[in-house]
């Protein structure tokens, strides 16, 4: 996939940049593997906003992806490439032996005609999917079960590759995308290989009315707002001045750490590095 530039017709088309879809085989989905997706406009079941600064966008439709990958042993055909609205990586419609299509998300080199499968037997080659412990030390994977058959959670995003670091016992570490290691029991499954669409992240918006196809309603600032609203807001003059940065319910917004979970705080055995200011 490439990245394809405009000339600037407007203001918004002078910055924007999108991409080519050369990688797309078909612009038909697969019919039986759509699903309804109601727009909420970041509304709960009473009306209230739970998530901010979104609505409207364009109509999409769910497609249902196989991030289980349990038909084991059971051979499959690429039929196509196709386009997810509801995420950044790309699709590969799988046709089955048995007859069954599936969705998988495609990794890079994947091609229309190879032949993927998955289990324990399958080997160790693009877009298969097997448990941690048949796989090699040092491959790069994606698709990670965090609990052996619960299917996918962890690295799904466009151009998205972990690596299998080491293998002892009955535990795997993995380094993730953010630099940071996980352990991750040997019986849960990951596909090998990068996602694809890689140069997702390189693409600009360009103009407002772009995101607001996107579904995305403009964000205001909680300086200007009043102080009931937000605790940036009122005041004679622009707050906080020197003071802590705050969210609109009152936390700290720069440098607090958001991980909240000691069950599995024993599963991180290293953080990402921290990121350098600007």
């Amino acid at each position: 996939m490439a990245i394809k530039k405009y000339k600037p017709t407007s203001p918004g088309r002078r910055g924007m940049s999108s991409q080519d879809f050369g990688d797309i085989t078909t612009h038909e989905p697969e019919k039986s593997l759509l699903a309804h997706k109601s727009a909420t406009a970041g509304r709960n079941n009473h009306g209230r906003v739970t998530s901010r600064f979104r609505g409207g966008g364009h109509k999409q439709r769910y497609r249902v992806v196989d991030f289980k990958r349990l038909k084991t042993g059971v051979p499959a055909t690429v039929q196509s490439i196709e386009y997810d609205p509801n995420r950044s990586a790309r699709l590969a419609l799988l046709f089955y032996k048995d007859g069954e299509k599936r969705y998988i998300i495609a990794p890079v080199d994947l091609r229309v005609g190879d032949t993927v499968v998955s289990g324990p037997d399958a080997e160790a080659r693009v877009g298969n999917c097997l448990p941690l412990e048949h796989i090699p030390t040092g491959t790069q994977i994606h698709g990670i079960e965090l609990q052996p058959g619960r299917g996918a959670q962890m690295v799904r995003a466009a151009g998205g590759a972990a690596q299998l670091v080491a293998k002892e016992g009955e535990y795997a570490q993995i380094r993730l995308p953010s630099g940071g290691i996980r352990v991750v029991h040997v019986r849960c499954r990951a596909t090998i290989g990068q996602i694809g669409n890689v140069e997702h992240e390189n693409q600009k918006v360009g103009g407002a009315g772009h995101k607001r196809h996107m579904g995305w309603r403009p964000a205001v600032r909680g300086v200007v707002m009043s102080p009931r609203d937000h605790p940036h807001g009122g005041g004679e003059a622009k707050s906080p001045v020197g003071g802590q940065a705050q969210t609109p319910w009152g936390k700290p917004a720069m440098g607090l750490k958001t991980r909240n979970n000691p069950r599995t705080d024993r599963f991180v055995t290293e953080r990402p590095p921290k990121r350098k200011s600007k």
